[in-house]
């Protein structure tokens, strides 16, 4: 095998591992912001004063 054959090939697998680390950071980033906004929507929708007292009498 050439020079020039082996030095193209590790260049393109060392581009295409930067590529794959990149898609993952940008996957973990947007995943850690739904969590954030799933957590600030379910603070929103506590309502502690509900469901504390049950009303039975007819």
């Amino acid at each position: 095998m050439d020079i020039a054959a082996l030095s193209t090939g590790m260049s393109q697998a060392s581009l295409a591992q930067a590529v794959s680390v990149k898609v993952l950071s940008m996957a973990k980033d947007q995943a850690s912001e739904q969590g954030q906004a799933l957590v600030q929507m379910m603070e929103k929708s506590v309502q502690p004063h509900l469901g504390g007292q049950l009303d039975i009498r007819a």
